[in-house]
């Protein structure tokens, strides 16, 4: 495995800032230590958007939010209002769940129309797209079936995982994911990435973005190998 300079792990981890029980002056550390690493973005809380947006100026780190998150169950429209509510209030970067239980009865139609609705919110905005699978409720034929759906409605990223559920990135996962995608979309791999050795494998592989909430360790991890 080839070694990788800290500037490049930094520039593809989306530090991630979700914990339910994170408080303001938490969010506010983890956004000013992004800054100081040169991430590609944070991924905050909806509501703390603005805050992050003012936190990250003058920095290269993107501000992110969620939509439909953890679980993808809200309404098409709710989402939607979710989305434009963060864009309006800064967002650069929206990591929408898919609604999982849609996926799963088969209605590819309805999952269609939401990551179709939701692409063109985003993209009105200037925003970039990251379509969550949630890979540890699904089957093959299925994460298949969504990396199709969100190649031909040109969604910027595929995201393996909330890293709320019950498993997280697996090798095989991006390794299908990877396929599918080809150079039409990024693939984000998220849940379970804690070393810089994770960070590196999946970046070899060719994984784009990857989601993690120990940055901190990585980064120092990644600086003890040189």
């Amino acid at each position: 495995m080839r070694k990788f300079s800290c500037e490049e792990v930094a520039g593809v981890i989306d530090h991630s800032l979700l914990r339910p029980t994170m408080t303001d002056s938490e969010l506010e550390a983890g956004c000013r230590a992004a800054a100081e690493w040169g991430v590609a973005t944070v991924c905050i809380k909806p509501y703390f958007v603005s805050r992050a947006r003012e936190l990250l100026q003058g920095s290269v780190v993107r501000t992110g939010t969620t939509v439909g998150f953890p679980h993808g169950g809200h309404a098409i429209s709710v989402k939607v209002a979710e989305a434009r509510t963060a864009l309006g209030q800064g967002a650069q970067e929206i990591d929408m769940v898919i609604n999982i239980g849609k996926a799963k009865s088969g209605d590819w139609d309805y999952v269609e129309d939401e990551i179709g609705a939701l692409t063109e919110a985003v993209h009105q905005e200037g925003g970039l797209i990251k379509v969550i699978f949630e890979n540890c409720c699904l089957t093959d034929d299925e994460k298949r079936q969504l990396c199709r759906i969100c190649k031909r409605l040109q969604a910027d990223f595929i995201k393996t995982s909330t890293g709320f559920g019950t498993g997280g990135a697996t090798d095989e996962d991006l390794r299908l994911m990877l396929a599918e995608a080809g150079d039409a979309m990024g693939v984000k791999a998220a849940g379970g990435l804690r070393t810089y050795a994770d960070v590196a494998r999946v970046i070899e592989m060719g994984v784009k973005r990857v989601g993690a909430s120990q940055t901190g360790s990585i980064l120092a991890e990644c600086r003890e190998q040189g």
